[in-house]
């Protein structure tokens, strides 16, 4: 099948390396070249990158405006059967896809998560299964037909980022299946129910706020949902970290928001506790909790200071 892909994250490149592998690309728009880097030097995004190293052949577009009128004069008069569109960043138009069959893989079990952020969503809610949606493109975000879903379990300990990776890697399986579906005619359309919608909203540095008056199992979530982004900076002693990966329990003796050196944990409401698994110093390498400690002076309530954010009112 002659295919056009349209994105720009990391999270569509599974999909584009399978999609190049057994059909034909015949187009790639992604976002332009943004700086990056300490020397801020401009950078292709990950869908670009991968285009210059491996489809170098493959005519590529990174518009600031997909829906300028040259730029969708030219990706409409690409010989396309299918438009394919994972985490873009661009609203597509209604004359730019007119009589395409557009298709979004996202990253949850529609219609809960629309929006922005629907990993660490899941996450930052406690849910215990996600999967991948894929939908035909609609006016309101994310509110298109279903045409197929796969699911994916939650487990306790997993980060924003490592569920990211995995469900990016569920993504060939799930658009392989409807696009055979579509050659052979048989595409089942499922509308949204509307009552079931939530949202999910764009993260900001704001969001990295954690409160130890809470339950430890809210802690968790949270220093898992938003690794490794916007990450939740706490202060121990004088050393800025980043909590990356952490344990909910019992056993939380002290005031909330103290931290007992010896077993690592720090002190949450309703007598739980946060144990600490693994931090990363600012500036530094991911480190487990034991060679964090080594050689730190801290005592047996030690305050922890979140550097960033607070909890909403």
């Amino acid at each position: 099948m002659r295919i056009a892909f349209l994105g720009a994250g990391a999270f569509g490149l599974p999909t584009l390396e399978s999609l190049a592998s057994g059909h034909q690309i015949v187009g790639v728009v992604t976002q332009p070249d943004r700086p990056a880097g300490r020397g801020r030097e401009l950078a292709p995004t990950p869908i670009g990158a991968w285009c210059a190293a491996h489809a170098p052949g493959v005519p590529l577009l990174k518009p600031a405006d997909v829906n300028a009128p040259e730029v969708m004069a030219e990706v409409r008069g690409w010989p396309a059967e299918a438009w394919v569109i994972i985490a873009f960043g661009q609203k597509l138009s209604n004359p730019l896809i007119e009589g395409r069959f557009a298709i979004n893989l996202h990253a949850s079990l529609l219609p809960r998560w629309r929006g922005a952020a629907p990993i660490n969503a899941a996450i930052l809610a406690g849910d215990e299964v996600t999967g991948n949606s894929v939908i035909t493109i609609a006016d309101r975000m994310d509110a298109g037909l279903v045409l197929g879903q796969s699911r994916r379990a939650i487990d306790p300990g997993v980060t924003a980022g490592e569920l990211h990776d995995a469900l990016a890697g569920d993504g060939p399986a799930l658009m392989l299946s409807v696009l055979e579906d579509f050659a052979r005619g048989r595409v089942s359309e499922q509308k949204q129910d509307e009552t079931l919608v939530t949202r999910a909203k764009k993260l900001s540095r704001a969001d990295a706020w954690l409160d130890f008056s809470r339950p430890a199992v809210e802690a968790r979530r949270r220093v898992h949902g938003l690794t490794p982004w916007p990450g939740v900076s706490v202060n121990i002693a004088g050393v800025e970290a980043k909590l990356l990966r952490v344990r909910d329990e019992a056993g939380g003796a002290s005031s909330p928001g103290t931290l007992d050196a010896r077993e690592g944990t720090i002190a949450c409401g309703n007598g739980t506790a946060l144990r600490v698994l693994e931090v990363q110093p600012a500036g530094g390498k991911p480190m487990a909790w034991p060679a964090f400690a080594r050689g730190r002076t801290l005592s047996a309530d030690t305050p922890i200071i979140v550097r960033a954010g607070s909890p909403p009112c």
